[in-house]
């Protein structure tokens, strides 16, 4: 048994996946350039391989097929992506079907999955606790109004297709006019650009302005959920959940509302979480990750951010993420079929149960 990887070649998601194949004793995978897919250009999965699909990278040309020419850092484009996403998906399934190769990741799955809204759909429609929404907001007015009609004064307005915190806002508001938005979105000219580094507006029109250049491509507005805190910092959790089963775990900690490692956030201490939340919560928080997951059988992984609510009165999911394990230097946890492995090296494993010699080291 092969496997093979659409993903970009030069990116270190692939060569993450090509170390575990190496790692387990097997071939290295034969990557299909993403770049070839987007363009239309023939391209070939080993019949009968085991196929990966992964993420398209931080590869500007690649961004470039996806939401045409510009700044890669931009913010904006998502509805362009997503079409230029899924068709891609499209043309993957059909070779993959035409060769007789199995895929780790459905397809469709991960078309729910870059889509916000139809995720929160999903893991609501299963009982998954997320945080309440407010669908079909297209415009800043109407996002204040329902604000109002629903009594919700802090909200996290995100792109409906996007990742990385990209123009997500942590809005809220107080009595008086009060506003104030958190966002990685900075403005420049007439548009925005991310930036790693989190800034606020706290002004009804730089506000406005912001929601109303994201608003074309739709948004997803939920809640904002007030996160469990230590020493300061409030978290969150990445929990990797392979093969049904909850495998890897980080804590993400920030003194913003926004976790995302690359913006600011610290990896935190996992073993104060699990004291802080005792063994109830612990088991209670993986078993929803598990619960997560199942709303996408096809997935053989996905990554779940997880919301500690404050105090540790309980957890709700805030995404789920088709491309979630890139976490370089993080094991599994004790106890489960990925102790000590990584994330990658854990998947070739549990997709060749039986095949490749446990791990002894």
């Amino acid at each position: 048994m092969t496997f093979a990887v659409v993903g970009t070649p030069e990116d270190r998601r692939t060569g993450f996946f090509a170390a575990a194949c190496r790692s387990a004793g097997l071939a290295e995978p034969r990557v299909v350039a993403w770049r070839d897919v987007l363009r239309g250009t023939a391209f070939e999965i080993p019949p009968g391989a085991l196929l990966r699909i992964d993420s398209p990278g931080e590869d500007a040309g690649v961004d470039a097929l996806l939401r045409g020419p510009g700044d890669p850092a931009r913010v904006g484009g998502g509805a362009r992506w997503y079409a230029a996403f899924t068709a891609g998906l499209d043309r993957v399934a059909a070779a993959a079907a035409r060769a007789g190769a199995r895929t780790l990741n459905d397809v469709d799955e991960i078309a729910v999955m870059f889509d916000k809204r139809r995720c929160h759909e999903r893991l609501g429609a299963a009982g998954v606790p997320v945080p309440d929404a407010l669908p079909g907001v297209t415009s800043y007015g109407e996002l204040r109004d329902r604000m109002a009609s629903a009594r919700m004064h802090r909200v996290f307005v995100k792109p409906a297709h996007g990742s990385s915190a990209a123009g997500v806002i942590a809005l809220q508001t107080a009595p008086g006019g009060r506003i104030r938005a958190t966002t990685s979105a900075a403005r420049t000219g007439g548009g925005y650009t991310n930036s790693l580094r989190v800034r606020t507006y706290e002004t009804e029109a730089e506000v406005a302005h912001l929601v109303g250049a994201l608003a074309p491509d739709g948004l997803h507005v939920e809640r904002w959920v007030p996160k469990a805190a230590l020493g300061g910092r409030v978290l969150d959790l990445r929990v990797v959940v392979i093969a049904g089963e909850p495998s890897h775990a980080v804590v993400r900690t920030s003194r913003s509302p926004m976790t995302n490692l690359h913006l600011g956030g610290a990896r935190g201490d996992l073993g104060a979480v699990r004291e802080a939340m005792g063994a109830d919560g612990w088991r209670h928080a993986l078993d929803v990750c598990a619960r997560a997951a199942a709303c996408f059988p096809g997935s053989l992984m996905v990554g779940v951010d997880l919301l500690v609510k404050i105090g540790w009165r309980g957890c709700a999911v805030g995404e789920v993420n088709a491309f979630g394990d890139l976490l370089p230097g993080l094991t599994g946890l004790p106890g489960t079929a990925a102790e000590r492995l990584d994330t990658y090296t854990a998947q070739v494993r549990a997709a060749l149960p039986g095949k490749i010699p446990a791990c002894t080291t």
